[in-house]
């Protein structure tokens, strides 16, 4: 019997720097989630996850707040693309909704 061959699709990720896994398709509409296709791994994916997850429960972020998600994206723009974003473990502001910087 035949074993189907699956095409790994690669990226050269911008946050890790190296060619990667790439993403099957982008993780959500709209254009970073268009840029975010197109420039990062599978890997560094992951790593924004388990980090947005951190940020939720640290923040204690109502995901249907629109200024939770604005801070979220915002977030993961630094994460992602510029190797930043705030740490939780550092001390920000516990506050309910978005935190202003």
């Amino acid at each position: 019997m035949a074993r189907e061959q699956k095409m790994i699709t690669v990226v050269h990720c911008a946050m890790l720097g190296e060619e990667l896994p790439a993403l099957d398709k982008p993780p959500f509409p709209g254009s970073l989630g268009q840029r975010v296709f197109n420039d990062i791994s599978r890997y560094a994916y992951k790593m924004w996850s388990e980090r947005a997850t951190l940020l939720i429960n640290h923040y204690g972020l109502n995901m249907a707040d629109p200024r939770a998600q604005e801070f979220l994206f915002q977030q993961m723009e630094e994460f992602l693309f510029e190797g930043g974003g705030s740490n939780p473990a550092a001390g920000g502001p516990p506050a309910k909704g978005a935190p202003s910087k």
